[in-house]
């Protein structure tokens, strides 16, 4: 899928943990308003929010891009960060890479690429250390 294909996109900013989230209600609304059931949209948002929280977290900024295509949500959230550097180990409940600041927040408790491995469908990283990584979750109806 194309930038053009987004339905809704989103600007995150890195640091800016007060203003997080956003992204998820908007989509929830949205999936409610085209009649998708309940237990879909909470998959959904799970993966969103943990994956909107990562840039948040890890990156300077992002954007999120939320697709449909058929019976398939797509999201695609893509980062200017670090990059990561060993994606199987990141992928291990309870692994993080957060620093003290934001798990003294109450974030960075190594669940954000489980959680959305959980709920989505299908999960692809893309990543390269030093200059980002790609996320993109598909959820099949």
């Amino acid at each position: 899928m194309k930038e053009e294909d987004c339905l809704l996109k989103f600007e995150i900013q890195g640091g800016e943990f007060l203003d997080s989230g956003e992204s998820s209600v908007v989509i929830k609304d949205y999936l409610k308003k085209i009649g998708i059931p309940h237990p879909f949209i909470r998959r959904v948002l799970i993966a969103t929010y943990e994956a909107e929280m990562n840039v948040v977290a890890h990156a300077e900024r992002g954007t999120l891009c939320f697709m449909i295509a058929e019976k398939t949500v797509v999201i695609r959230v893509q980062d200017k960060g670090p990059g990561i550097p060993d994606v199987d180990l990141a992928m291990q409940k309870g692994y993080s890479t957060a620093t003290q600041e934001v798990r003294q927040m109450g974030f960075g408790a190594g669940m954000g690429l489980p959680n959305m491995k959980q709920n989505s469908d299908t999960l692809i990283i893309n990543t390269e250390v030093g200059t980002g990584t790609e996320v993109i979750m598909e959820f099949t109806l």
